[in-house]
């Protein structure tokens, strides 16, 4: 038998919970450019930093620093077997941040990173497992409500 953690009355301690970023929140940019992470995503990114990156299309990308080091290796890794991938991670690294959410668990969002995914004014916070993806609503809504090939067969490979 294995013994877990007890909080108050029975209830499992705060560190029996879940991992991982989940949910979706609209959050607003200021005009300074600071953009509120949600309370949830500020407890599982425990104040550390987190990169800021400009990698898919249509949403900026934040790693805490445990998903950033992965990313890191695998960059590495693409420079050493793929060497003229290097323009691409320079461009990649080049456009990257790192930000450190304040007292009031608010990053910066350069603007030339909101001006790239046309975010500015409402952003949507998105959990994405192991990161938070930050996206216009219009747009988050129209790529995830396109069809999408194979779905069933994801479903059930996830799922069951």
């Amino acid at each position: 038998m294995k013994w877990g953690r007890v909080g108050c009355r029975g209830v499992p301690s705060p560190t029996d919970r879940m991992t991982g970023f989940l949910g979706s929140f609209q959050h607003h940019i200021d005009e300074k450019g600071r953009l509120s992470l949600p309370a949830s995503f500020r407890r599982e990114g425990q104040d550390q930093p987190f990169v800021l990156v400009h990698v898919f299309p249509d949403a900026l990308t934040l790693y805490p620093r445990s998903a950033w080091a992965e990313v890191e290796g695998r960059l590495r890794e693409v420079l050493r077997l793929q060497p003229q991938a290097r323009p691409w991670v320079l461009r990649v690294t080049a456009n990257a941040c790192e930000v450190v959410p304040d007292k009031q668990g608010r990053i910066l969002v350069p603007q030339r990173l909101q001006e790239a995914v046309g975010i500015g004014g409402p952003a949507l916070v998105v959990g994405a497992i192991d990161r938070i993806e930050l996206w216009d609503p219009a747009r988050f809504t129209a790529a995830t409500e396109a069809p999408v090939p194979d779905a069933a067969r994801f479903m059930h490979q996830i799922f069951g």
